[in-house]
């Protein structure tokens, strides 16, 4: 009795392990025409022609920066720029994989050079610089090279008279290059301050998440903050406050919508509206006559609230 019963535990323990095996991988995943949602399975070509949300419950998936930018700008036109590369893993840092790998298995992925790509195109018909982050490329983490992209577009976006537009994302500065990383949080915020002197607008657009080092710089400095519907927008995580203030925090309280009403940022927006949105607020900082009289009253309290944060 007492082998039989062995029998049949082991054989079911078989038969978990030979489940667990056959769980797909992220390369197959990622190769699948289907993602997981609400609702179940979401093709991914309805996703595609949502501006990459769900169409039922409007959840806005990850892209990568040259999706971002079709969407961003007028028509989907731009172009992107190629940004000053620094030294790869000057420290030499190895932990479970060696520094250097993980950033070839990376630029492999991602087929960009560092978490961030500078574009210029037009929003409104007005001229803009524009940096988005890819979250596939080490969760968007900030390093040197990342650094540099920004510094970059700002200098863009002074010379060229641009208003700069950076889509905040990743969960902070990069552990593998230590101080390195965490330097590069002073020299973004003086980048961007150089381009508020120059009088041009600075708006940043928040995507799920922004956390650490990133909301510490260049993502809490911009004349007008939007996120996107559902976007984690913190400092440390839930976890890590959570375990500091020793108490159970409420549910969703670093989401967007919870951020706007404790006056965090200045609103929320949808993927889709974005390129209206963000060119309304460009006209209105720099005094353009590109929307009409109509459009302004039907939006005075929008108006008002955007000429009192300029």
């Amino acid at each position: 009795m007492v082998g039989n019963w062995l029998k049949k535990v082991y054989a079911a323990g078989e038969r978990i392990k030979a489940a667990i095996r056959k769980r797909a991988t992220k390369e197959e995943l990622a190769q699948s025409k289907y993602v997981s949602c609400c609702v179940g399975l979401v093709s991914k070509s309805d996703l595609s022609s949502n501006f990459h949300c769900c169409p039922h419950c409007q959840k806005h998936f990850k892209i990568t920066p040259d999706q971002r930018f079709r969407y961003l700008f007028d028509n989907g036109v731009y172009e992107t720029f190629k940004t000053p590369r620094v030294a790869d893993d000057p420290l030499h840092f190895v932990a479970a994989k060696r520094y250097i790998d993980q950033l070839k298995s990376a630029r492999t992925k991602t087929k960009l050079d560092c978490a961030m790509l500078v574009s210029s195109g037009e929003i409104n018909k007005i001229k803009c610089t524009a940096v988005a982050s890819d979250f596939s490329f080490m969760g968007a983490s900030i390093e040197q090279n990342e650094g540099e992209s920004v510094l970059f577009a700002a200098m863009h976006s002074i010379e060229n008279k641009q208003p700069l537009i950076i889509v905040a994302q990743g969960g902070g500065m990069r552990m593998q290059a230590s101080m390195l990383s965490l330097s590069q949080m002073p020299r973004t915020t003086l980048a961007i301050n150089e381009v508020k002197a120059a009088g041009l607008p600075y708006i940043v657009i928040m995507s799920d998440p922004v956390a650490g080092g990133i909301t510490a710089s260049y993502a809490m400095l911009g004349d007008i903050h939007i996120a996107e519907p559902g976007a984690t927008v913190a400092f440390a995580g839930k976890r890590v406050i959570s375990g500091t203030v020793n108490e159970e925090l409420p549910p969703g309280f670093q989401l967007s919508e919870a951020v706007l009403d404790a006056g965090f940022i200045d609103r929320i927006c949808h993927r889709k509206n974005l390129n209206e949105e963000i060119g309304k607020l460009l006209s209105i900082l720099l005094k353009k006559n590109s929307i009409s009289t109509e459009e302004i009253n039907e939006t005075s309290e929008d108006t008002q609230q955007i000429s009192k944060t300029a």
